[in-house]
C-alpha cells in the first residue's frame, strides 16, 4: 500500500489518493475507475473528504489567536487572556457656554443627553453628555466650563437600557446597540421604581484590589460587536440581589465620521436646583476650545491580535517599552503608534524619566488636554518614582523626485497616468512598513510600484530626499538640534543641507541654511546664506552650527529667528540620505510625503520611435539620480 498524504486539501489530489489506495487491493488492480459508475462513488467520497478536511483546517486555524480570522473567534481568544477590545470612540469636542437666566443665584444643571448640534460637510451630528453637569448662577449667568477646564462633549446619542435581576435564571446583561463608546457607560443599581437613586457601579478591567463589597462591573464583547456587563459573585465584587433594577446609559456614536465639527448650536435641557425646567432668558453662545477629534471605529481584528498578547505580558503594569505601548493604546484609543525611550538612553541621561511619543490616528500631534488625561491614566500602571513625559511627535519625512519615462504611443492621457502613479504611491505610504516609529522606506519597492502602474512606463529615475520640520521659536534666542537618524550623502563642494527661507534679527533678507564639509567628509560647518538680486550668494553667518554626516544630525548655534516663509513658524530642513532605504529611529515617526514629492512625466523618445538611434540619451535627456547644487529647498 502506497504512502497516503492525509493533509491534502485539493479535491483532485484526494480523488487520486483514493484510487491509489483501491489499486493496492488485488481486486481493483486493473479496474477502470473512469469508465465505470464506480467513479461517481469516488467523486462523492472525495468531495466529502475535501469538505471535512477544509472544515477541520478552518477549525484548527480559528482555535489560535494568530490564525483566527472571524472576529467573534478572535475576541473570544483574546478574552481568555483578559483582553477587552477597544470600543468605538466618540469624537470629543471641548466647549464652554454661558446660560443667561432670570434667576440671579442658585444652580443650573445641564441634563445628560443632547447638548449641542455640530455641522460638518452638510451633515449634522449630535453631541451629548454621558452625565449631568451643574454650574452656579452668578449675576444671572451660569458659566459652564472655562478655557482651562472646558466641558467635554461626546458625539452620539445617549441611550438607556434597564434590567431587573432574576437570580433564578442564568441571566445575561447584554447591551443591544453596536458602536457604543464604552468610556461613556454609566451603571446604576437601585430598587425597582427608584431609578437613578441607587448606587453607581464602576468599571474595572481586572479583579485585583477588589473584595466582596466592591461595587464594580466588568465589560466584555460578545456577538455582533455588542457588550455584556458582568457583575460580582460575592467573592470578587458585590453580588446583585434578586429584583434589583440595573440602569445602564451609554452613547452610541458615528465614530470617525463625527470628527471635524467646530461650530455648535446649543440644544440642551436645563433644570434648576428644584428640578424645574429652565428656559434661558437669551441666546446661549457656544465657544469651541477644541473641535471634535479622536472619533474612531471599534478595534479591528489585526489590532486585537497585535495588542492582546502584549497587554497580557504587561500584566497591567508599565515597566518595559512594550508595556507602555500596549497600555497607552488601551487608555488612548486614538493611538496609531507609540515610541517609548527610557531616560538612561537620552543624551545627557535623565534617570527616572520615560519619554513617550504618540502618533494619533487623526492628525499629527496629541493635544495638551489629551496628554494630561493619558498621563493621569497611566500613573496607576507605572512604578513609583518614574516620571512620564509625553513629547511632541518627531516626524522624518521621506520625499522623492521622480522622472518617469513613458511611451507616448501607449498612453491615453499623461495626466491620467500621473494620477494613477500618485494613487499607487499614496497606497504604499499607508503601508505598515511606513506609518510607525522605526518604520522603513524601501526604495526598490517604490521603483517597482512606479514601473508596474502601467505598461506604458518604460523606466524611472528617482531621487530620495529626507526632511525634518524645525519649529522656530519666533523672536527668541535659541539653539536647535535636528536629528535625521540616517547617514547623509556628502559632496565635497557642499550644498548637502538645504532649507526653506527664514529671517533673523538684524537682517531683513530671507536667508537659508547650507553646509560646507570638512576634509574627512564626516562632519561639516553650517552656514547661513542669503541670495542677492543678481543671484550671488552672500554668507550672513559663516559658522552658525555643525553637521554630523555620519549620525545625520544638524545643530544650529544660538540664533534669533523672527519670521519663516513657511506657515506655523516652520523651517523645513532637507538632506539626501547615503542609503536610498530610509529607516526611522525608535523615536522618529517615518512618513512617506507623497504630496510634497515631485512627479515629472517625461516622454521616452526612444521607446516611442522618435529617436531610434538613441542620440538623445547622450545629450542629458535622461536625468541623474544624484542631488542638485541648488541652495534653496524647492
Amino acid at each position: 500500500m502506497p504512502f497516503t498524504q492525509f493533509t491534502n486539501l485539493d479535491f483532485d489530489q484526494i480523488k487520486s489518493e483514493i484510487k491509489a489506495y483501491l489499486r493496492s487491493n488485488s481486486n481493483f488492480t486493473d479496474f477502470d475507475f473512469e469508465g465505470s459508475n464506480f467513479s461517481i462513488l469516488i467523486d462523492t467520497l472525495a468531495y466529502n473528504t475535501y469538505i471535512n478536511a477544509f472544515n477541520a483546517n478552518l477549525v484548527v486555524n480559528e482555535s489560535f489567536l494568530d490564525g483566527a480570522t472571524v472576529r467573534e473567534n478572535v475576541v473570544s481568544l483574546a478574552r481568555n487572556i483578559g483582553y477587552v477590545p477597544r470600543s468605538a470612540s466618540a469624537a470629543k469636542a471641548n466647549v464652554t457656554f454661558s446660560v443667561p437666566t432670570t434667576t440671579s443665584s442658585g444652580f443650573i444643571t445641564v441634563e445628560a443627553g443632547l447638548v449641542c448640534i455640530g455641522g460638518q460637510d452638510n451633515s449634522s451630528y449630535r453631541f451629548s453628555l454621558p452625565e449631568k453637569v451643574t454650574a452656579a448662577v452668578i449675576n444671572g449667568v451660569a458659566q459652564f466650563g472655562t478655557e482651562a477646564k472646558p466641558i467635554e462633549l461626546f458625539q452620539g446619542t445617549l441611550l438607556t437600557r434597564q434590567f431587573v435581576t432574576d437570580t433564578s435564571t442564568d441571566q445575561r446583561f447584554i447591551l443591544d446597540n453596536p458602536n457604543i463608546d464604552a468610556s461613556t457607560i454609566r451603571v446604576n443599581v437601585s430598587n425597582v421604581g427608584e431609578a437613578g437613586t441607587g448606587r453607581d457601579f464602576s468599571r474595572v478591567d481586572n479583579i485585583l484590589n477588589i473584595d466582596k463589597n466592591s461595587e464594580i462591573y466588568l465589560l466584555q464583547e460578545v456577538q455582533d460587536e455588542r457588550y455584556e456587563l458582568l457583575f460580582g459573585d460575592g467573592y470578587f465584587g458585590k453580588k446583585l440581589e434578586n429584583g434589583k433594577l440595573i440602569s445602564v446609559s451609554y452613547i452610541v456614536t458615528d465614530g470617525e465620521a463625527g470628527n471635524g465639527p467646530s461650530v455648535f448650536e446649543f440644544q440642551a435641557n436645563l433644570q434648576d436646583q428644584g428640578g424645574e425646567r429652565v428656559i434661558p432668558s437669551g441666546s446661549v453662545p457656544v465657544t469651541t476650545v477644541q473641535k471634535a477629534i479622536n472619533g474612531g471605529a471599534i478595534e479591528d481584528v489585526s489590532s486585537i491580535k497585535y495588542f492582546a498578547p502584549r497587554l497580557y505580558s504587561a500584566q497591567y503594569r508599565a515597566v518595559t517599552s512594550r508595556d507602555y505601548e500596549a497600555i497607552i493604546a488601551s487608555v488612548y484609543p486614538n493611538t496609531e503608534s507609540v515610541a517609548v525611550v527610557g531616560g538612561e538612553e537620552l543624551v545627557p541621561p535623565q534617570f527616572g524619566t520615560v519619554q513617550i511619543s504618540i502618533k494619533p490616528k487623526n492628525g499629527t500631534y496629541v493635544s495638551d488636554f489629551d496628554k494630561r488625561n493619558i498621563l493621569n491614566k497611566i500613573k496607576q500602571y507605572s512604578i513609583a518614582g518614574i516620571n512620564q513625559k509625553i513629547i511632541d511627535l518627531k516626524v522624518l519625512y521621506v520625499e522623492i523626485e521622480s522622472n518617469i519615462y513613458y511611451n507616448s504611443s501607449q498612453v491615453a492621457t499623461v495626466d491620467g497616468l500621473r494620477t494613477n502613479i500618485i494613487d499607487s504611491l499614496t497606497k504604499y505610504s499607508k503601508d505598515v512598513d511606513m506609518n510607525r516609529f522605526g518604520g522603513r522606506f524601501k526604495y526598490s519597492k517604490v521603483l517597482q510600484l512606479i514601473d508596474r502602474v502601467d505598461t506604458a512606463i518604460t523606466s524611472n529615475i528617482t531621487k530620495v530626499k529626507i526632511r525634518r520640520d524645525m519649529k522656530a521659536l519666533i523672536n527668541q534666542f535659541a539653539q536647535y538640534e535636528i536629528c535625521f537618524g540616517n547617514r547623509f550623502n556628502v559632496k565635497p563642494n557642499g550644498l548637502n543641507i538645504k532649507s526653506t527661507g527664514f529671517k533673523i534679527v538684524g537682517d531683513s533678507s530671507t536667508v537659508y541654511i547650507t553646509d560646507l564639509p570638512n576634509a574627512d567628509l564626516k562632519s561639516g560647518v553650517v552656514s547661513i546664506v542669503k541670495i542677492g538680486a543678481n543671484g550671488i550668494k552672500t554668507v550672513v553667518a559663516k559658522e552658525a552650527g555643525v553637521v554630523d554626516y555620519v549620525k545625520g544630525e544638524v545643530i544650529l548655534n544660538t540664533i534669533n529667528i523672527v519670521e519663516t516663509t513657511k506657515p506655523n513658524n516652520v523651517v523645513e530642513i532637507q538632506a539626501f540620505p547615503e542609503s536610498n532605504d530610509v529607516v526611522g529611529l525608535k523615536d522618529l515617526y517615518l512618513s512617506f510625503g507623497v504630496p510634497s514629492s515631485t512627479i515629472n512625466m517625461v516622454k521616452d523618445v526612444i521607446a516611442s520611435g522618435e529617436d531610434i538611434s538613441g542620440v538623445s540619451f547622450t545629450r542629458d535627456y535622461y536625468t541623474s539620480s544624484y542631488s542638485n547644487g541648488d541652495l534653496e529647498r524647492k
